[in-house]
């Protein structure tokens, strides 16, 4: 698994925002798969960061949310995409790949919802109706 993989939703969304502000102030190459830099925070403060790629766990950062456990921080995403941009845009395309095929989805799901309510008789109908309404007011008193 990558850094990608093993940081949470929130960390790599607000990690790519940190890389299209060039929140990344100075990096090198540490390594074969490792990058070393300094990223700036949302308050103005510097973390270091270290960055492995084959080792994910092993990547560091001085921020409050990454010091001293082993995840994933925005620092560290910023770090990585910086240093390899086309991780960055490869993971921009998996993401759009994967929005397209979800409206693909949805719409499917919508024209199979639209022929099975056609195929019911209009008694059958009116019980699917009563009971999803039934159902509704039930969820509505439930969390009201």
């Amino acid at each position: 698994m990558g850094l990608i993989e093993i940081a949470s939703g929130k960390s790599v969304w607000r990690g790519m925002d940190y890389y299209e502000s060039h929140k990344v102030i100075s990096w090198n190459k540490s390594g074969d798969s490792a990058y070393e830099g300094v990223v700036s925070g949302s308050h103005g403060e510097n973390y270091n960061v270290y960055v492995d790629k084959l080792h994910p766990k092993k990547s560091v950062c001085n921020c409050a949310f990454a010091a001293g456990r082993r995840v994933v921080c925005k620092h560290m995403i910023a770090l990585y995409f910086t240093a390899e941009p086309e991780a960055a845009e490869s993971f921009k395309r998996a993401v759009e790949e994967w929005e397209l095929e979800e409206e693909k989805r949805i719409e499917q799901h919508y024209k199979d919802l639209r022929k099975y309510v056609n195929s019911l008789s209009k008694a059958e109908l009116r019980e699917r109706l009563y009971d999803a309404l039934v159902e509704l007011e039930e969820r509505r008193n439930r969390y009201w």
